[in-house]
């Protein structure tokens, strides 16, 4: 699901996403945090301010994951991918050590999709990208001058298509690498009906969890085969730092 991260990428993103656990004195490794085909039945469920901790079961084995804060309830069935494992790992809001937990990024009360390999341009193969299940997230993000909410790129994508928009929101998946680019999901906590999660195409390789403003190209019903289409998405776009 993800490139292994070096120990200092790693601390950034325990700084921006993380601010409520410390990181443990062991070194941070990508696992197996769980078998997508099979679900894993909660058996207890610890939230805090950014993150929700599940104790899940399968086959009488049982594992500590973290995602973010969701409403979950114990009983749930849940599946989900590949987590970074970390050991020994101190929640200051719990007041907890964790010998091992897993930090998931995509968790569904479904079996998930596979991701399917594609060819890419000049003959190479790699990962096609994966439509992730999406939770809106709590949050309120106002848009700088001259951005765009979500809800209103949707609302009137006909207004914005081919053209150069910007938009801020906070970052809530990233998937590098693929097709020649990294693909980010974005919300900013406005939605138009289902609607309220961008997909952005980007060389910038933000942290989950981040608050970034993107400027790119506005597209409509992009498909990229094997089903996986995009009635909106913004394309080659780059950060914009605002003050």
């Amino acid at each position: 699901m993800k490139n292994i991260f070096k120990i200092f990428t790693f601390l950034a993103f325990s700084f921006f996403i993380i601010p409520s656990c410390q990181l443990g004195p062991n070194k941070p490794k990508v696992s197996g945090a769980g078998d997508e085909g099979q679900g894993y039945e909660i058996k207890e469920v610890l939230q805090t301010s950014s993150y929700t901790y599940l104790r899940v079961e399968r086959q009488e084995v049982e594992q500590w994951i973290a995602v973010l804060k969701g409403d979950f309830k114990e009983g749930d069935i849940v599946y989900y991918e590949k987590g970074l494992e970390m050991k020994n790992f101190e929640s200051s809001e719990l007041n907890r050590t964790f010998e091992t937990v897993y930090f998931v990024d995509v968790i569904s009360d479904q079996p998930l999709m596979q991701e399917m390999p594609v060819q890419k341009p000049g003959g190479v193969t790699g990962d096609q990208p994966q439509k992730p299940v999406l939770t809106k997230m709590d949050i309120k993000i106002e848009q700088p001058e001259g951005a765009v909410s979500i809800a209103e790129l949707y609302a009137n994508r006909s207004q914005y298509a081919g053209k150069i928009v910007k938009v801020k929101g906070q970052v809530t998946k990233v998937n590098e690498g693929i097709m020649g680019r990294n693909w980010i999901h974005m919300q900013d906590g406005t939605a138009d009906g289902d609607n309220f999660d961008l997909t952005v195409t980007t060389d910038d390789a933000p942290l989950i969890g981040e608050i970034v403003t993107f400027s790119g190209t506005l597209n409509l019903n992009r498909d990229f085969g094997a089903g996986y289409t995009y009635e909106v998405i913004l394309e080659e776009a780059v950060p914009v730092f605002v003050h």
